[in-house]
């Protein structure tokens, strides 16, 4: 029987997410114009962003875009802000816009010397706990320069080829080269349902590692995470000052971190520690080997342009010698024009990852700029500021490492730190504080978020991926086996905090030159601690 059109409104409303979020989002846009013209604005902007919260936090029954999307445009229809304050607020993060749009595609056209590198990893180091410790190095390295997205989505892809070319050996099928041509591992006939077991264990783990590695690399650096860069961008920081300034949380926190990666191989804690299997390490080193012996003089010269590439994309951003997304921008002309990239639709691919989490960024900037017009978090940031000196800024980490546990991080420390600059701007804390406190929201943000998929977008993609339900990779085992991650970077990083001893390393660095206060004049007006 034909749907009504009514009904098939409904049906087509939110695609195929479950009714009952259907029901809560559309309940959403019946309540908040009501609390909002018969209750009290406050109240109304709080439950704005509670109900965008529940976007966030349900972001696998449906992408936040669009329930978020209409959150916001009906908070700017009734009133809640206005079209010009979302368009300051996007104007202002312009930077981490062009961020997502060009240095997310710039990466694209480097997975092959990626791709390459985590291959040699895995098929060159036998034992487990150097390769995890290779993985979760490797991530945070890459992440401190790239976006994590992209650097869990070339891992991603380095599991999805193996567990395919294990899939057809197990199979009796074989395996074809770029030319076509078929080849089959000594392997072929040997394997069972244990050893896949085993392996689907090996790469959950080299993935979760992995995803931890990109949260480690990524809290150091002001193009990290993209919620770092609109913390720079408020505090005027550089490339250079955003990493010391970040380094007295960011290095103890790092080396705990690669601690817990080796505990927890080593003893087999919380699902880690499985072995690879010799029969699929044999399919897997066969595969390189012909890769390798396949490989023309033209792949060689991608791979050597790609690092030339990645060469000069580490010293643009050390030096800032221009603004990330530009460099990132430079990152795409260079690697097509010397790889041979001239094609439209081939260009088009790189830019499908980012594009969907940029459009969902300028909501995030809606639903700010109704806690701006609103003055939702005034209480929240007076209560916090009546505390004095580190109890503060451990106040602030806590805080915002908890609603990153359940939330976006992104939007967490858009949020905070746009409050904590009013402050400042207010004359209620000093520049001195506000640097500090521009710390503890960073690291709050990024170190205990790694607790769900929720806070860390590298683990929401790694649990929407191709390759998650292949290796039995679910959001309970996620939570799990972050566990350890989670307990320890957050300790740590709090006790670095609480201790002083972020204070008194940044007043080493200052007291050394190493970092250079900024001047009333050099922050456009914002108020000088001195």
């Amino acid at each position: 029987m034909q749907a009504t059109k009514s009904q098939a409104l409904f049906v087509n409303f939110l695609g195929n997410s479950p009714k009952w979020y259907k029901y809560a989002i559309l309940a959403f846009l019946v309540i908040n114009p009501l609390l909002f013209f018969y209750v009290s604005p406050f109240v109304a902007g709080w439950v704005l962003v509670v109900e965008f919260i529940f976007t966030l936090a349900m972001a696998l029954k449906c992408y936040p875009l669009q329930p978020g999307g209409l959150l916001a445009i009906e908070a700017v229809m009734i009133g809640m802000t206005s079209p010009t304050q979302v368009l300051h607020e996007i104007e202002a993060n312009l930077e981490v816009i062009l961020l997502l749009v060009f240095m997310v595609a710039g990466i694209y056209f480097m997975k092959q010397l990626l791709l390459f590198v985590f291959t040699k990893m895995i098929t060159k180091v036998r034992s487990k706990i150097i390769v995890s410790l290779m993985f979760c190095t490797a991530s945070a390295f890459l992440s401190a320069f790239l976006d994590a997205l992209t650097v869990i989505a070339v891992i991603i892809a380095v599991a999805v080829g193996f567990y395919s070319i294990y899939h057809k050996v197990a199979s009796g099928k074989s395996f074809s080269d770029n030319d076509g041509h078929d080849h089959t591992s000594e392997s072929s006939g040997q394997l069972n349902d244990d050893e896949l077991e085993a392996f689907r264990a090996f790469l959950r783990n080299l993935l979760m590692h992995s995803g931890v590695g990109t949260a480690l690399g990524g809290v150091c650096t002001m193009v990290g995470e993209p919620q770092n860069l609109i913390i720079a961008a408020q505090a005027h920081w550089q490339f250079g000052e955003f990493f010391l300034r970040m380094s007295p949380v960011t290095m103890p926190v790092l080396a705990a971190g690669i601690l817990t990666c080796f505990l927890v191989e080593k003893f087999k804690w919380f699902g880690y520690g499985a072995q690879l299997p010799d029969a699929v390490h044999r399919i897997l080193t066969d595969y390189a080997a012909h890769e390798d012996s396949h490989r023309t003089n033209q792949d060689k010269m991608k791979l050597v342009i790609q690092a030339l590439i990645g060469v000069w994309l580490i010293v643009g951003l050390a030096l800032h010698l221009a603004s990330v997304g530009l460099i990132g921008l430079s990152v795409i002309i260079l690697a097509t024009a010397f790889n041979g990239v001239t094609d439209e639709h081939a260009l088009g691919k790189a830019f499908e990852e980012a594009l969907p989490f940029t459009a969902l960024l300028a909501v995030f900037f809606a639903v700010v700029g109704v806690i701006i017009d609103q003055a939702l978090f005034a209480p929240v940031i007076q209560w916090a500021l009546s505390y004095e000196g580190n109890m503060q800024l451990v106040i602030f980490y806590i805080a915002n490492g908890l609603l990153s546990m359940v939330s976006d991080n992104v939007f967490v420390g858009t949020v905070y730190i746009n409050e904590v600059k009013s402050a400042l701007l207010s004359g209620q804390i000093t520049r001195d504080q506000f640097d500090l406190l521009a710390v503890a929201i960073n690291t709050g943000t990024n170190l205990p978020s790694v607790a769900t998929p929720n806070g860390q977008a590298a683990f929401l993609f790694l649990l929407t991926s191709a390759i998650a339900p292949l290796i039995r990779l679910s959001y309970g085992r996620m939570v799990w086996m972050a566990l350890p991650y989670t307990i320890v970077l957050s300790i740590v990083g709090v006790l670095a905090i609480e201790t002083g001893f972020l204070t008194d390393m940044t007043q080493g660095l200052y007291d050394n030159h190493w970092i250079i206060h900024h001047s009333a004049k050099d922050l456009g007006g914002m108020v000088s601690g001195h």
